[in-house]
């Protein structure tokens, strides 16, 4: 039986006419995650990928720099903790963690950017190009690739591609969650991230769109709408949000030198 998923007896009415069936829930599941053996947060998550999550998050959050200052990440499923070991990590991290703001969640209780984030992660233009196809055909391919939500509706994928082709894709209860997981699998093996694109499946806000910032993206593609204040740090940040990318088109809300129309 699949783990991440559980079986459940439930009732469906339709037009007035009720039965019992069997269906498939994703599971979800608290984690904590040790920082050299300080506990820093429990986050709610869909039980996978929990090493490259930990890694992904204290990435995200300024804790970790460097790949060279990760000892070890080792992970305890059954009961639901990671505990990272390094050998440096942020005092700049450490001081301001608790005077973060508490945002909009979605399967993980709270994030923790100063918008001043957004001013330390601006993003070069590299020269990645995309075109209206590739956008369409990448986000097609993102939904075929949505094992986990065609079983139970229930989570939000994440895609990190390229022109071509999905290289990672990633599924959890929260959009947080499943980014963090893709920063984390890239910091622990070195993928370059300068020349590739970024797909959610879910609202584009503005602790998404500052991890993707974060992360060195410059374009990031959703089926769902940003909100108001991830367009303006976009425009800030130097990042190219394109959303309802869905059926044969998509709206380009920053930067749209990047997108060709076919």
């Amino acid at each position: 039986m699949d783990k991440r998923v559980k079986e459940v007896d439930i009732y469906r009415d339709k037009g007035g006419v009720r039965e019992g069936f069997r269906d498939l829930l994703v599971e979800e599941i608290p984690l904590t995650i040790y920082l050299n053996e300080k506990e820093i947060v429990t986050l709610l998550c869909t039980p996978e990928y929990l090493e490259d999550l930990a890694v992904g998050f204290l990435v995200s959050e300024g804790f970790i720099r460097k790949k060279e200052d990760l000892r070890e990440v080792k992970a305890d499923y059954d009961k639901g903790m990671v505990r990272v070991l390094t050998s440096a990590t942020s005092v700049i991290a450490e001081s301001t963690f608790l005077k973060r703001y508490i945002t909009t969640g979605c399967g993980k209780g709270t994030s923790f950017y100063h918008l001043t984030d957004v001013r330390r992660s601006k993003v070069p233009d590299t020269g990645l190009r995309v075109s209206g196809v590739e956008v369409l055909s990448l986000m097609k391919e993102a939904q075929h690739r949505s094992e986990l939500f065609l079983k139970t509706g229930g989570v939000h994928g994440t895609a990190l591609c390229d022109n071509r082709q999905i290289l990672v894709f990633r599924e959890d209860i929260g959009r947080h969650n499943a980014t963090d997981k893709i920063a984390g699998k890239c910091f622990l093996e070195g993928i370059p991230l300068h020349d590739k694109l970024l797909l959610t499946t879910g609202r584009v806000s503005s602790e998404i769109l500052i991890k993707t910032a974060k992360m060195g993206i410059s374009i990031l593609v959703s089926r769902s709408a940003p909100t108001a204040l991830a367009v303006e740090i976009a425009h800030e940040a130097g990042v190219t949000i394109i959303g309802f990318a869905r059926g044969n088109r998509f709206n380009i809300y920053t930067h749209p030198e990047r997108v060709s129309p076919s």
